[in-house]
């Protein structure tokens, strides 16, 4: 009878003490505590044990800060004052919009990359071009092909891909290859032997190996960015993976650039790379070459990266400041929408205050909760005059956001809970009029594949799916 009284006491004390490292968590989203607090109370062995491999929050952790220190010191070791005054110079911050200047340094207060001039961009809406363009780009490549992606599959687009590396790495350019870990776990390690053994250097995304957060860094924090960088020249960015459902079946927008923000793209490489176990090559002049001569266009991007090892989750910032200050419009695409209170707050207030706030959605994800999640969203956002769209038709995979025709982001994070604060991501902040207007083009030709969702109409949903919805919506914020 003792032995099970101080059983059941040391659970429960268990159970409290979790609660409070729940409460006391400083940087956490009260919505998302919340969540893990029913999960807790609820189903306390399993809530606990969930909350230790996907709840705990890794920024300002000492040993994760290491990790990054060693990648900044390699770097600098390397690295000339050319490379530097690209990547981290703020010369170029005088040449944006003066409003915007305080977000382009908000974006740079995590990682530094700052803004780059003289890039042009060729924004990709068309899966069938990104692989042609790609497969051109790498069949021409001279000296090394880095790539860095979420998925990359095993059907027929992929492995014409893949084949493609195999070839290269044969005929001597250096190919260095990483994959994401937990989301290609179906992938057999022969296809990536394979790889190796025609000379491709494969590495499998990890995070930093310490103590109690081994498991919840191995399965929590993904790396879903989308990267490659050819000859230090040629860049591409965005929301498309490699497979057929990006080359073939989704509509989804990437982007091709050339110019000096590929520097950026292969920094944030380099660091994936090395955080993974790949080895940085001591010599970056074919890493860093010059990219800004004979571009038809002079574009100012700032290409930000963001990760569960940095400090502040400055994707999340940004795009909460890129709502709030929108004078006249913001057109927002995205295929999941569980916005973090920030967010969902100055959503709402820019459509109250009388900004044109739209979001475009597809009309079912791909994952059936997902869909669910999304639409719990709606009630809110219609009710405070935010105008919402559901694509018809192919599955709309882009994340992307044009306001004022002036301020475009590309990239790969969703506006949710895990793309803003768990994974490893990247996106691309465009400071230019005619690369706006493209892109605010395209939102509205989506837009005649769309359905507006009205107010009096989301209203006349059945009971049972307003009960289903509000449950989903408790747990949203853990997808």
């Amino acid at each position: 009878m003792i032995l099970s009284a101080l059983a059941y006491t040391l659970f429960f004390l268990v159970v409290i003490g979790t609660i409070l490292v729940i409460l006391t968590d400083e940087d956490g989203d009260s919505g998302k505590k919340i969540a893990w607090i029913i999960v807790v109370a609820l189903l306390p062995v399993i809530g606990i044990l969930c909350y230790i491999v996907f709840g705990l929050n890794p920024r300002r952790n000492s040993k994760y800060e290491e990790h990054a220190r060693r990648f900044h010191d390699a770097f600098s070791e390397y690295a000339d004052s050319r490379t530097y005054r690209r990547l981290f110079g703020e010369k170029n911050r005088e040449k944006i919009r003066e409003g915007y200047r305080e977000l382009s340094v908000l974006l740079s207060k995590s990682n530094g990359t700052t803004v780059t001039e003289n890039n042009d961009i060729e924004i990709i809406t068309s899966g069938k071009r990104k692989f042609e363009a790609l497969a051109a780009d790498l069949e021409n490549a001279k000296d090394h092909i880095h790539m860095e992606y979420f998925y990359f599959r095993k059907d027929s687009g992929s492995k014409k891909i893949k084949e493609i590396l195999m070839r290269k790495a044969r005929e001597g350019v250096k190919v260095r290859f990483i994959h994401e870990n937990i989301a290609n776990i179906d992938i057999s390690p022969r296809y990536y032997n394979e790889m190796k053994k025609a000379g491709v250097e494969v590495v499998k995304f990890t995070t930093a190996r310490f103590n109690l957060l081994t498991l919840s860094a191995k399965l929590n924090y993904r790396d879903h960015r989308k990267i490659v960088v050819i000859d230090g020249k040629i860049g591409y960015t965005g929301g498309m993976n490699i497979g057929d459902d990006y080359f073939i079946r989704w509509r989804d927008t990437h982007m091709r650039i050339t110019g000096n923000a590929v520097y950026a793209l292969q920094y944030c490489f380099l660091y994936s790379f090395c955080s993974s176990g790949g080895r940085i090559p001591p010599s970056f002049d074919p890493l860093f070459p010059d990219t800004d001569r004979g571009l038809k266009r002079n574009e100012l991007v700032q290409i930000v990266p963001d990760q569960p090892v940095d400090r502040w989750p400055v994707i999340h910032m940004g795009t909460v400041w890129a709502v709030q200050h929108a004078r006249d419009y913001i057109y927002i695409q995205t295929p999941y929408f569980v916005p973090p209170e920030p967010l969902l707050y100055a959503l709402k207030a820019s459509a109250l205050k009388g900004a044109d706030v739209r979001i475009m959605m597809p009309r079912k994800a791909d994952l059936i909760y997902m869909s669910i999640a999304n639409k719990s969203y709606y009630h809110e956002c219609l009710e405070a005059g935010v105008r919402i769209f559901e694509k018809k038709g192919s599955f709309i995979h882009s994340k992307t956001i044009v306001s004022d025709d002036y301020l475009s982001v590309i990239g790969s994070a969703n506006m949710d809970y895990r793309s803003l604060g768990l994974n490893y991501e990247i996106n691309a902040y465009i400071f230019n009029e005619e690369t706006a207007v493209r892109n605010k083009n395209i939102f509205l030709a989506d837009m005649e594949e769309c359905e507006e969702i009205t107010i009096e109409n989301w209203e006349k949903r059945p009971w049972y799916t307003k009960l289903i919805q509000a449950v989903v919506k408790l747990f949203a914020p853990l997808l």
